[in-house]
């Protein structure tokens, strides 16, 4: 995709918003199943969707924190591939957690714990910053021409000798004509 002539493409933003929500889910539940798989019997959506799970009371519910950042941080890993511009990471962060609220409001009802809030506040924070980070840096990248560059610099050198051969061959023809008509 070529930076400078931007097209509005509802059907990629859609795309890349279902992606990048479901990649963030997929992280989700694997840090989910590795960190609290371990301390429960039965893994559900209450510890993806329920906002009572997010508390700093227990060891599970810090492990369920503890998941949130760790997704937050692959969250902005995608952002690069999927998004590809820093001043987009935003936009996207923000939909990709607004969309999440959502999910949680209907799963679970209104967040009315202030931890949910602080954790999900702040991973959006994480997510969107260290993505607009890793894009700026993937953005501001050189660029390797050195292959392209040494075959045309062969290609010129090629052209320069071949003009100079020319010359030199009209100098010579010029001066030899000038001999025989004098």
């Amino acid at each position: 995709m070529f930076y400078g002539a931007v097209v509005w493409d509802p059907w990629l933003i859609v795309a890349q918003i279902v992606c990048l929500q479901c990649l963030y889910y997929l992280t989700l539940g694997v840090f989910l199943s590795i960190l609290v798989g371990t301390r429960v019997s039965k893994m559900s959506l209450v510890y993806f969707f329920d906002y009572a799970t997010v508390t700093a009371s227990t060891v599970t519910g810090w492990c369920v924190i503890a998941s949130i950042f760790l997704s937050s941080v692959a969250g902005a890993g995608f952002l690069v591939y999927l998004v590809e511009r820093a001043k987009k990471c935003l936009d996207f962060c923000a939909t990709l957690y607004i969309i999440h609220l959502f999910i949680c409001i209907i799963y679970g009802g209104w967040p009315s714990s202030i931890t949910w809030w602080v954790v999900n506040i702040t991973s959006l924070a994480v997510t969107a910053l260290l993505g607009e980070y890793l894009c700026m840096r993937r953005e501001l990248r050189e660029i390797p021409i050195s292959r392209y560059r040494s075959n045309v610099a062969k290609s010129l050198e090629k052209v320069k000798d071949e003009y100079y051969y020319v010359i030199n061959l009209r100098c010579l023809t010029n001066e030899n004509h000038s001999l025989y008509h004098s």
